[in-house]
């Protein structure tokens, strides 16, 4: 699939907007539970959408609902509250980093499941990209606030990611982007809803100044950083591929040290020489080279 502006202007508007997640879910987690957040996240998301969702639900063919379902499941439904989770023992910066996971988990599940055969180049673009990716965080590790157990978590939720873009490449590719995006996020809106009663939030919720501050902080993340955010992932997905648009996670870190910086964190050479590994990951990726067989 040829690559176009378009498609990298896509992928920095994704990168810009998921890396800013991270800090948004921290923000929803000063007011409200992990559960909550990921529920709130979902409901305003697939709220909005249900309005085309529903329609959507009876244009899709009939054979093709179950994976649209799956689809839903791996790559949003249950990720939207692994993270959350998580971060109640993850900083942002690792969370970020560890989400750069994804387009390793392609190359293995595509080579294990989906019989795809990568190429010489996304495997030395993958593995480049993720060092770097990881020389973001400096050296700090998994200690301090850094939990392995609860970084597992993220690892787990970067394992469905890939999973779902390969379903979506294989079985949905030819499903447009809006109306696949609404119909999986109304078909997993019930669900939702019900996780959000049973969290006790309508019980907890007194309209106080932090709580309406940590709400309005979920609702952006939940109607850009997720509603808006997956129509145009799913886009980039049927136009360039699933390796292509998994990129998106190599960059999301460098949004996360832009934060850091605006906060008066230190940035150091190591920072500038693991972007730049991100950007050499990248570039491999797209560059032909003859197939191999990634197991």
């Amino acid at each position: 699939m040829k690559i176009e502006l378009k498609h990298w202007i896509i992928l920095g508007v994704l990168a810009l907007t998921w890396g800013s997640s991270f800090i948004l879910i921290k923000q929803g987690l000063v007011a409200y539970t992990p559960y909550q957040v990921g529920a709130l996240r979902l409901t305003i998301a697939g709220g909005i959408l249900a309005i085309w969702g529903i329609p959507s639900l009876f244009k899709i063919p009939k054979n093709k609902l179950k994976y649209v379902a799956l689809a839903g499941f791996c790559g949003n439904f249950i990720p939207m509250f692994l993270f959350p989770m998580a971060q109640t023992h993850v900083s942002s910066s690792m969370a970020g980093i560890l989400d750069s996971l994804v387009p390793l988990f392609i190359l293995l599940f595509g080579a294990l499941f989906f019989n795809i055969k990568g190429t010489k180049n996304q495997v030395l673009g993958a593995i480049i990209g993720f060092i770097g990716a990881v020389l973001l965080i400096g050296g700090d590790g998994f200690s301090g606030e850094n939990s392995l157990l609860h970084c597992l978590l993220i690892v787990l939720a970067t394992a469905l990611y890939g999973l779902n873009s390969l379903i979506l490449t294989r079985y949905l590719n030819d499903v447009p982007s809006f109306q696949l995006s609404s119909a999986l996020f109304t078909i997993w809106l019930l669900p939702s809803i019900f996780i959000l009663i049973i969290s006790g939030f309508f019980d907890v919720f007194e309209g106080t100044e932090q709580q309406l501050k940590s709400l309005g902080f979920v609702a952006i993340l939940g109607l850009l950083g997720t509603a808006l955010a997956m129509i145009l992932f799913y886009r980039l997905i049927q136009s360039t591929g699933s390796m292509f648009a998994s990129m998106v996670t190599y960059l999301m870190p460098v949004v996360s040290v832009f934060w850091g910086f605006l906060v008066g964190e230190k940035i150091s050479w190591i920072h500038l020489f693991g972007f730049g590994m991100i950007l050499s990951g990248v570039y491999l990726t797209q560059k032909k080279d003859k197939k191999i067989e990634v197991i």
